[in-house]
């Protein structure tokens, strides 16, 4: 009997003592929890307006830049020395007669050649901005700090070299530095490297003496590279957000 008795005040002591804690929602009862919109809620078409608008910006400050004197020169990241084919100028500059000179001479003026040539790269960059097609926005948007370059880049390289090539060509002709253009001078190199060569004898004959194609791809590659910084300025930077549209895609959540 006494043990029914402490079970029975056991129970009722325990019953007392929880009703006096206040009630907890049960799973089932949980409150529901509002997750953040995406990126301020913007739509595809806004994601990808955000991202030629970001380009068109990006392009019209890469060329201010590049076009500037030096602007190519004097950029480590984007600086166009002698091709490829003709990499043996410098092992052997020694023996050709004022061979230093003629190098500095020939890449200096290569590299006018790319900032006379970009004056005449931003409408050709923007024609392939405005008529690029972007199926999906929002993933160029959340990616890397370049990727709508890296876009831009793999979708329109090969027409945009086409339409600059003309650009570049024109400007090699000129004479940007000391009365002699770029090609005129390039051409001296290669025939003065290849009389100190004894035509092949001594070192390796270098056989061509063209730089458009290559001048091309390089001032090219420049002008994307800087694309991607001032794209990377955009994302991170408000002050880069220079339009409404540019703040809403970019800006800080």
């Amino acid at each position: 009997m006494k043990k029914i008795l402490s079970f029975t005040l056991i129970v009722f002591c325990a019953s007392f003592a929880f009703a006096q804690f206040p009630k907890v929602n049960l799973p089932g009862n949980l409150p529901k929890i509002s997750l953040p919109p995406t990126k301020k809620g913007i739509t595809n078409d806004q994601a990808v307006a955000g991202l030629k608008e970001a380009l068109s910006v990006g392009t019209d400050t890469a060329v201010s830049i590049l076009t500037k004197a030096d602007g190519f020169f004097k950029d480590e990241t984007v600086k166009i020395w002698l091709p490829p084919e003709a990499q043996n100028v410098y092992k052997n500059a020694t023996k050709i007669p004022g061979g230093k000179e003629m190098i500095d001479k020939t890449v200096l003026a290569m590299n006018r050649a790319a900032e006379d040539a970009s004056k005449d790269a931003a409408p050709i960059f923007k024609n392939a901005i405005t008529s690029m097609t972007v199926s999906d926005g929002m993933s160029i948007v959340k990616g890397a700090d370049n990727s709508a370059t890296t876009y831009l880049k793999d979708k329109t390289y090969s027409p945009l070299k086409d339409a600059f090539k003309p650009k570049i060509q024109a400007s090699l002709s000129k004479p940007l530095v000391a009365g002699v253009s770029a090609e005129e001078s390039y051409k001296e190199l290669i025939n003065t490297y290849n009389k100190a060569s004894m035509n092949g004898m001594l070192f390796d004959k270098i056989a061509s003496s063209s730089l458009s194609d290559y001048v091309t791809t390089k001032g090219l590659d420049g002008l994307f590279i800087k694309v991607a910084d001032q794209e990377q300025k955009i994302r991170k930077n408000p002050i880069a957000q220079v339009t409404e549209l540019l703040k809403k895609v970019f800006g800080s959540k």
